[in-house]
């Protein structure tokens, strides 16, 4: 019986194509995610403070969807920092905030529901919740006299889902998994108190 024994190495060629096709891959796989980022933010004079404005660019990808729709509430969270900066040491914290939304469904009624704080809306549909979250107005962020006039102070801003916040299951499901991990980067600016603080 005679055996006949190949080597099964594929040609460089074949090996440079299949890493090119894995590189692609990747790129439309992570161009394909939606992206999450705030697209304007300032921190304007208001009633007896200072309030925050921000529009958020947020689309949540189907394995969001998916859960919200069979009942799993989403929690975000819009977190807000102010520093005062010092030049003898760290930066001073002024301003610590955070405003938490959850988005939930009700099977019975059919209707998406948006918590802000103990202010509830309910929605038709979950676009109109989202639409709704993504543009943060008249938030208070601080008292008059909280900062200083005339200083001007580092503002560092981000949006994101509250993983810690979801059932335990789903939580070990959001590690290491891009589909739960959404939200942006800290935004950051210089804001001059008594000044117009556009980003």
């Amino acid at each position: 019986m005679t055996a006949f024994i190949s080597r099964c190495f594929a040609s460089r060629p074949e090996r440079l194509l299949r890493w090119v096709l894995c590189v692609l891959t990747a790129i439309l796989a992570s161009a394909a995610q939606a992206e999450t980022a705030i697209r304007s933010a300032e921190i304007v004079p208001g009633d007896g403070g200072y309030v925050l404005n921000a529009d958020i660019d947020l689309e949540l990808n189907p394995r969001l969807v998916d859960a919200v729709s069979r009942g799993v509430s989403l929690y975000f969270t819009t977190e807000l920092v102010v520093e005062r900066p010092r030049w003898y040491w760290l930066n001073a914290t002024v301003v610590e905030r955070s405003l938490e939304y959850r988005i939930s469904y009700h099977a019975i009624t059919r209707s998406y529901r948006l918590s802000i704080g103990s202010i509830h809306q309910s929605f038709d549909s979950l676009e109109g919740a989202v639409r709704t979250m993504q543009r943060v107005r008249n938030w208070q962020v601080a008292d008059a006299d909280a900062l200083q006039a005339g200083v001007s102070h580092e503002v560092a801003l981000r949006f994101r889902l509250d993983t810690s916040q979801l059932p335990k299951p789903f939580q070990v499901t959001a590690i290491g998994s891009s589909d739960w991990n959404i939200g942006t980067d800290w935004v950051r600016w210089t804001f001059l108190p008594g000044a117009p603080g556009f980003r």
